[in-house]
């Protein structure tokens, strides 16, 4: 195996948890001493998605620098996605906008979600706060209605703060 390579079929018979605490700090030795922040972001996503089945799709939305009250995408694993999310609108402009972790376990009754996928049934935003302002958020679907929970948001606000230096 290469150097920070992870073996998924390690953690297949893990419980949630356990698999978080197991490849949080592979994802900290994954990035350690890459500067380049695209790169690092991709290596996240691709953990994440690799690690957890019922993961749809995962990537940043980092804030634009020209248009600061707009999301553009950024590396991600799974489908095509929207590409520009307005601060405020849907599940990622909404967390982006208030700031705060949001947990939907059904999509359809968040008002005014934004369909990018239709496969799509939970899902999970993690904003990442820089000097006070939305840098970015972490946004997780899953095709399986209710599949986050407390342990998703608790390990993934870890997961965010650990990493908040590469924004």
């Amino acid at each position: 195996m290469m150097s920070g390579e992870i073996d998924f079929r390690e953690l297949t018979d893990l419980s949630k948890e356990e698999k978080y605490r197991a490849v949080l700090p592979q994802i900290s030795s994954l990035i350690k001493g890459e500067e380049n922040k695209t790169a690092n972001l991709a290596n996240i996503v691709s953990v994440l998605k690799y690690t957890f089945d019922y993961y749809l799709w995962a990537g940043f939305y980092l804030t634009d620098e020209q248009r600061k009250d707009e999301l553009v995408l950024g590396p991600f694993q799974g489908k095509v996605a929207c590409t520009r999310l307005k601060f405020g609108n849907g599940v990622c402009g909404t967390a982006a906008e208030r700031k705060e972790t949001i947990v939907v376990e059904d999509v359809n009754l968040f008002p005014g979600h934004i369909f990018c996928d239709t496969e799509s049934k939970s899902e999970i935003v993690v904003p990442v706060i820089k000097k006070g302002r939305t840098a970015a958020v972490l946004d997780i679907d899953s095709g399986i209605s209710g599949a986050f929970d407390d342990t998703d948001k608790k390990y993934l606000e870890e997961l965010i703060k650990k990493t908040e230096y590469l924004f």
